[in-house]
């Protein structure tokens, strides 16, 4: 009996996981920056666009060119750190 409660629960739990890592791969590429410079106080009405720039880029540190309705802006990202945000136009 605890062997089928246990299954049951486990069940229950992955399917939950498997819900939120759908909704989570919803979320593209220009959004997820677009949310992370409007933190750092940028203003992005609606993101159009990311495109990342591959010779600013290294293996720890990423480079996005992130277009928006109002500005573009090159975001540059690291782990565990604040991204580094340059306005373009």
């Amino acid at each position: 009996m605890y062997k089928t409660l246990g299954l049951l629960v486990l069940a229950s739990t992955m399917s939950g996981l498997t819900a939120g890592l759908a909704q989570t791969a919803q979320e593209t590429v220009p959004t997820m920056l677009a949310a992370q410079i409007r933190m750092q106080g940028f203003a992005c009405e609606k993101a159009l666009s990311a495109v990342k720039d591959s010779k600013r880029s290294k293996p720890d540190r990423e480079v996005w060119v992130l277009k928006c309705s109002n500005a573009t802006y090159r975001v540059g990202r690291a782990p565990d750190m604040a991204a580094n945000v340059e306005r373009l136009k």
